[in-house]
């Protein structure tokens, strides 16, 4: 069962990814968000692919929206109403397979 991150794991995992990748906490909720910006839709479209695969594998599913080359994304686990090592996992391979196609 997944568990909400501690203050320590809010300090060393969160936090950088919240400086460096663009990561962003949600006002209303226990949750990070992002936009990501394509060059066109197929392009958007293999990375919510690639996402997807992960995703599945890791029994963890972002919610997101899809406009042509714009893909926003918002992770929190719903198993612990918020922000759980999981949520840190996928934003990585997140970051990794939007890299690959920018």
């Amino acid at each position: 069962m997944a568990t909400r991150l501690s203050s320590e794991e809010r300090v060393q995992s969160l936090a950088p990814i919240l400086k460096d990748s663009g990561w962003k906490l949600e006002n209303e909720r226990d949750a990070i968000s992002k936009s990501f910006l394509f060059d066109n839709f197929n392009s958007a479209f293999a990375f919510m692919t690639s996402v997807a695969m992960k995703a599945e594998k890791m029994d963890h599913h972002p919610e997101w929206f899809n406009v042509y080359n714009r893909v926003n994304i918002t992770l929190s686990t719903h198993e612990c109403q918020g922000l759980s090592t999981r949520d840190i996992a996928l934003a990585s391979y997140i970051d990794k397979a939007a890299s690959k196609l920018v």
